[in-house]
């Protein structure tokens, strides 16, 4: 029997989507539904150009990440999944580490650190291995730690 959860997953907070070109994308998410681009994040290192959208307003606001891979023959592949990965709003994203990975989950190698829209995040590795039998089945999943405002808004939701 596991222990009790010592975190919650408040909502989504973004969706990324990949894919050879951010123009396409574009067409669609900025051009067609109307999401405004709120900035754009560049990592040489993670093989991305991204450019963050806005869904929502406020803390219930969803990112909608619009990405191509800056080689599109080098790792990682950002534009070979089309729905890179889901991010989730995590209210005590240590604690929620720490946690699941006692209870065998599998985290992508990089630990925490600060994501691409500025709040401390991790990855929950896609496929899951003998030492960690716990994955996201295919899906890699991103946890985010929610500021403030945004656990607060959400706590009032289930009061």
């Amino acid at each position: 029997m596991t222990s009790p959860r010592p975190f919650k997953v408040l909502g989504i907070q973004q969706i990324a989507i990949g894919g050879p070109s951010k123009a396409r994308l574009r067409t669609l998410w900025i051009d067609m539904f109307g999401l405004q681009v709120t900035g754009n994040f560049v990592s040489e290192r993670e093989n991305v150009d991204e450019d963050i959208a806005a869904l929502g307003a406020g803390p219930f606001k969803v990112e909608v990440d619009l990405m191509q891979p800056i080689d599109p023959e080098k790792k990682p592949a950002v534009h070979t999944t089309p729905l890179n990965h889901v991010g989730l709003w995590i209210d005590d994203l240590a604690t929620a580490v720490e946690w699941l990975t006692a209870q065998g989950v599998r985290f992508a190698p990089g630990g925490i650190r600060k994501g691409a829209a500025g709040y401390d995040i991790t990855f929950l590795h896609p496929k899951a291995n003998d030492e960690f039998p716990i994955a996201g089945e295919g899906v890699l999943i991103e946890l985010v730690q929610a500021p403030p405002e945004v656990v607060a808004a959400f706590s009032r939701l289930t009061a």
